[in-house]
């Protein structure tokens, strides 16, 4: 009798499809445009709330109409959209900083983030570096290595080996602390240099910045993103100072 008073048990859990309880992993996504508890403890702090241009100006403070708030995100408007066009950019300066921020872009479209920029010329390219932020693949007129996705623009390639395609978001970072730069895609180093050595001079002479006097000469800028006429969508900007 006791044999079967065993067996009874586990002949109801065969027959109903019974199985022992297991427990269900949660997987939380982080909430878009807001820092952790620890990230704000290690010194990080928002550029963008994902709801406002609040921080944000048109570079020379200039009449614009490209640039607006689109899914929690700063989005810069194809042209037939946004007629008055041009860059924004950070209404604070930064000097040394760890920079990370998510860009997604429109299919053959081209933007950037320009770093350590000055007000002091035309365009703010004149001064600062540029993360490219473009379509590899479907941008009209071919690109050289060094035109790439999180390239230095027209400076130091960056490959396309870690860029997701246009439609998708890609995570950028840039780290700037005093000469030393470096450009990160996707959690992949893909750009490391020296403001002002030699190959950083060899390079600039052989670049369309060789006559331009300013460039890299800023340390102290704004950080501007680029309106090259396509839509681009920047979230989840964030800078922690070194």
């Amino acid at each position: 009798m006791k044999k079967l008073l065993i067996l009874l048990p586990c002949l109801w859990l065969a027959v109903s499809g019974c199985k022992p309880k297991e427990e269900s992993t949660v997987v939380e996504t982080p909430e878009l445009n807001t820092l952790t508890a620890e990230q704000e403890a290690d010194g990080w702090k928002l550029l963008f709330d994902g709801k406002t241009m609040d921080g944000w100006r048109a570079y020379k403070n200039a009449d614009i109409d490209c640039w607006d708030v689109q899914d929690n995100a700063l989005h810069c408007k194809n042209p037939e959209a946004g007629t008055k066009r041009g860059d924004i950019l950070t209404a604070g300066q930064y000097e040394n900083y760890e920079l990370v921020f998510e860009w997604k872009i429109s299919p053959g479209g081209n933007s950037g983030v320009i770093y350590r920029a000055s007000e002091e010329f035309d365009a703010p390219y004149y001064s600062g570096p540029e993360y490219q932020v473009i379509d590899n693949t479907g941008y009209e007129g071919g690109l050289t290595e060094l035109q790439k996705a999180a390239s230095n623009y027209d400076m130091h390639a960056a490959g396309d080996q870690a860029v997701k395609p246009a439609g998708e978001w890609n995570e950028g970072k840039i780290i700037v602390n005093g000469a030393h730069c470096e450009h990160w895609l996707n959690g992949v180093k893909v750009v490391d240099y020296e403001f002002g050595s030699e190959d950083w001079q060899k390079r600039k002479d052989a670049s369309k910045w060789k006559d331009v006097a300013g460039y890299g000469k800023t340390s102290l800028g704004h950080i501007d993103l680029q309106d090259h006429g396509h839509e681009v969508w920047y979230r989840n900007i964030r800078i922690k100072s070194l």
